[in-house]
């Protein structure tokens, strides 16, 4: 029996108060899957009554960008209106980044979208750190007695699929059905969202309460790629070098993800070229039996619990080939760009359906048929970020050493356990080996930190744009050896003369010579000829930037670098006066509404851009 329909969020949220109570114990879907009509519905009748008492437990709350004043607003504005005006935002979030949430409401996350929240106390004190798999236990801990989840409609009209966000829903309707738990499953259909079948899909009388209106149909959120530096590249060839053919990859969103796939498919379709690369690349060796350079044979299976977009290039490339059960891909929850969806959404029939949505508790972890598991996960590779590591091969991933959560464990642990029991895989943990702060260059490899999400103890690959140190089993002297050899010879001397300090490594070691030219200029220049050739685009998978913005971005960055220098900024006032603008120019400065600039500021800002466009 299908549960009731709905056309309006007010009418769908009487009717769940009205079967479950005043004390609303709401759990959403991290990411895409959440029910935000319904949501929002939820926290003003909390918010106008405070007889009620709603507590939301969820992950990843999706924002709209809110760009700073200045040229990043110019910038960002418009983009933000064009990828997102039509997304409804959470109420919650907005009272949370307010402080504004009522009394009577209280919200609690397992996972932040990363950075969003360092500011925001309320949102850090409610913080529950936890692994992706132990996040189930908690919420049930709470007693949900909602769960409101976006879905999409199959055109027959019995029943649903809960597509992008499988990954706790189908434990928790497990739970219900094991008596552990009590909630009603309550949907919000929308037509963006692809039909996903199999695990994902459920009859509609799974459904107590469903919401279905043109006036509540929302576009998907969807943010724009990042483009991906030479630093990126750099890693992403090295990464490419460890996955075996025959094997598993686990990848995640962002540049460093493409710039894995772009690696792969560069090895797969261009050999010769993918050769000489990583040879001038590398300097350090890896172990003969973790040196994968041939094209793909056999391909690849995707086991991740992200389904990202680029698992789709590399399922068109013929790289993920290699079915386990009719599956080619495995995967939790999916988030990505517009065109992401759309192609899930048209792809024919019997190819979707090679795309499998799972409960997290299968991807992530080798518990409940193992044999299977073992069986389909061989020769794993599981790639994860991270902001810091340690010369120890400590890895830090979600916090700062002063408590504060950046993002989440999320499934990183579950990951790096599954390397350590599959008999043949890898833990493979990427980061660039610097970052710019407050117009300064910093390590991010360090002797020490304050926190650790993967403790040292569990220490396998780690990869940056220098290289491969495969720290697994390595005594630790050793793998502070192998960690001096892949971090930025600007810092090595600083932490090699700590390591001594402590005596974890001999007074007499000295770098290998081979390894004290880890600079940027090296990267560059062993990657020039592959971007000169267009095989290194900053968007290889495509964008969702107009050609202008793309035009605008590398200008942008360079006046943000220049700005920390008067010499920089002088040079490019210069070279912005220097003669009359270009048609790509005029275009450039009109997107950025400085085309007829009035203000002192505007009129300095169009000179330094237009300096910048001609650097």
């Amino acid at each position: 029996m299908s549960g009731a329909l709905f056309t309006t969020p007010d009418a769908i949220a009487d009717a769940i108060i009205a079967k479950v109570g005043k004390k609303i114990v709401l759990a959403l879907p991290l990411g895409l899957g959440k029910a935000n009509h319904i949501a929002n519905a939820l926290f003003a009748r909390a918010a106008a009554d405070p007889s009620i008492t709603l507590q939301i437990i969820t992950a990843l709350t999706l924002e709209k960008p809110h760009p700073a004043k200045g040229l990043e607003g110019r910038f960002m504005n418009p983009i933000v209106k064009r990828l997102f005006g039509g997304y409804p935002e959470l109420a919650y979030a907005k009272a949370l980044r307010a402080g504004t949430l009522p009394s009577n409401i209280e919200v609690s996350e397992f996972f932040f979208l990363a950075g969003r929240w360092l500011g925001v106390p309320q949102a850090q004190q409610n913080y529950i750190s936890t692994n992706y798999t132990h996040a189930q236990r908690y919420i049930l801990d709470r007693r949900p007695n909602v769960i409101a989840q976006l879905v999409a409609k199959h055109p027959d009209g019995t029943r649903y699929s809960i597509s992008s966000n499988t990954d706790l829903t189908l434990d928790m309707l497990a739970a219900r059905a094991a008596g552990k738990a009590d909630f009603i499953l309550v949907g919000e259909v929308n037509s963006e969202l692809p039909y996903i079948g199999h695990d994902a899909e459920l009859p509609a009388s799974a459904f107590s309460h469903m919401l279905e209106s043109p006036e509540t149909d929302f576009p998907l959120f969807a943010p724009p790629k990042e483009p991906v530096s030479i630093q990126d590249y750099a890693v992403g060839l090295h990464v490419a070098r460890l996955v075996p053919d025959g094997g598993t990859l686990q990848i995640g969103i962002g540049s460093m993800g493409d710039a894995i796939a772009r690696g792969l498919i560069l090895r797969d379709d261009d050999n010769e070229t993918f050769r000489a690369t990583t040879k001038k690349l590398a300097l350090n060796g890896i172990p003969e039996d973790q040196s994968h350079l041939a094209p793909f044979d056999k391909g690849l299976f995707g086991s991740s619990e992200m389904l990202v977009d680029t698992f789709l290039e590399l399922v068109k490339t013929g790289i993920v080939k290699r079915e386990v059960d009719g599956a080619l891909l495995h995967g939790g929850f999916f988030l990505g760009p517009r065109s992401f969806y759309r192609r899930l959404r048209e792809m024919p029939d019997a190819e979707r359906a090679k795309i499998r949505m799972k409960p997290i508790s299968y991807v992530n972890e080798l518990y409940g048929d193992e044999e299977a598991k073992r069986k389909a996960r061989v020769g794993a590779r599981f790639v994860n970020s991270a902001m810091m590591v340690t010369l120890l091969g400590a890895v830090v991933s979600d916090a700062l050493e002063d408590g504060r959560v950046v993002s989440g464990v999320g499934g990183q642990y579950n990951f790096v356990a599954q390397a350590f029991a599959l008999e043949d895989a890898r833990s493979i943990i990427t980061l660039r080996a610097t970052r710019q702060s407050g117009g300064k260059t910093l390590s991010n490899i360090h002797w020490s930190y304050g926190h650790t999400t993967i403790p040292r103890h569990l220490r396998d690959i780690v990869v940056t744009e220098y290289g491969i140190a495969d720290l697994r089993g390595k005594t630790d002297r050793d793998c502070i050896a192998a960690m001096l050899a892949i971090a930025d010879s600007r810092f090595q001397a600083e932490l090699l003369a700590t390591a001594k300090k402590n005596g974890k490594i001999e007074t007499a070691y000295e770098i290998p010579a081979a390894f004290r030219n880890n600079t940027p200029q090296r990267v560059e220049a062993a990657l020039s000829a592959l971007r000169s050739e267009g095989l290194l685009n900053p968007f290889p998978f495509g964008t969702d930037f107009t050609e202008t913005e793309l035009r605008l971005l590398p200008a942008l960055q360079l006046m943000q670098a220049a700005a920390q220098s008067p010499a920089r900024l002088a040079a490019l006032a210069l070279r912005g006066l220097s003669k009359a603008d270009t048609d790509v120019e005029s275009d450039c400065l009109a997107c950025m509404a400085l085309e007829h600039p009035q203000s002192l500021s505007d009129r300095l800002y169009a000179i330094l851009l237009r300096g910048a466009l001609r650097s």
